[in-house]
């Protein structure tokens, strides 16, 4: 699984640079975002613009991720295209997950 991250004040925006987040990776993702968490990280963006395809195994492992924060931050949603955003519509996690169009919408509204 590949992904980078980056520090933006007190956000962490981590970008997946896989086309797919499925039960291939699923595990790997949620293990990675553990770390993060573990590390103290509360306010995290997940930039979804390389993505284009999520299964529920991914979607699993998203939502664990929101979990994993057990309340204390928040994790959002950015770049979602068309195919995802159906996906999160269809479970509904539309309402369990503040989605934004762009990175900086979403880092701004963390910020504020």
């Amino acid at each position: 699984m590949q992904l980078v991250h980056e520090k933006i004040d007190k956000v962490l925006v981590v970008k997946l640079l896989e086309k797919r987040i499925d039960a291939f990776i699923a595990a790997d993702f949620r293990g990675q975002m553990g770390v993060f968490i573990n590390e103290g990280q509360e306010l995290i963006v997940l930039d979804l613009t390389e993505v284009d395809f999520v299964d529920s195994s991914g979607l699993g492992a998203i939502v664990a991720s929101l979990k994993m924060l057990g309340g204390k931050g928040d994790l959002v949603i950015a770049g979602a295209c068309d195919k995802v955003m159906s996906l999160f519509k269809l479970t509904r996690m539309d309402r369990v997950f503040q989605i934004f169009a762009t990175k900086d919408e979403a880092v701004a509204k963390l910020l504020a």
